[in-house]
């Protein structure tokens, strides 16, 4: 399964970024998939999951209500989706997945993710 990640950019902020994760390999709706950040000088946090058919969505407080995930299974894709960006947001963005059967939320954690993608370089502009 190979995973890769594009979309990313230079923004100001209050500006709007779509990221993109293409899955190759296998059939895609047999995976769930999230995306996770990692600011300079920070540890890797959890930003949003979707679960394998797109019904269960999940993010951390810090970006829900101005980022959203989604899935097209048909094209292998998953999206996230990104408003009202704040610096703050300026990370590499990494997109993951699993084939593990879906049980929650920790399904979705990072130590649960068993494929990794290239990050894409976020950067909000003050």
């Amino acid at each position: 399964v190979q995973l890769q990640a594009s979309g990313g950019g230079l923004v100001q902020t209050g500006g709007s970024l779509r990221l993109s994760c293409a899955v190759s390999g296998r059939t895609f709706s047999d995976y769930a998939a999230a995306w996770f950040r990692q600011a300079p000088g920070k540890e890797r946090e959890f930003v949003a999951g979707i679960n394998h058919s797109g019904v269960r969505k999940y993010y951390s407080d810090s970006v829900k209500g101005r980022f959203t995930i989604s899935r097209d299974n048909a094209k292998s894709t998953v999206y996230l989706q990104m408003i009202s960006l704040k610096p703050e947001d300026t990370a590499v963005y990494y997109c993951a997945a699993n084939r593990r059967p879906y049980s929650g939320k920790h399904s979705l954690s990072e130590t649960s993710m068993d494929y990794w993608g290239k990050g894409t370089q976020v950067t909000v502009s003050s």
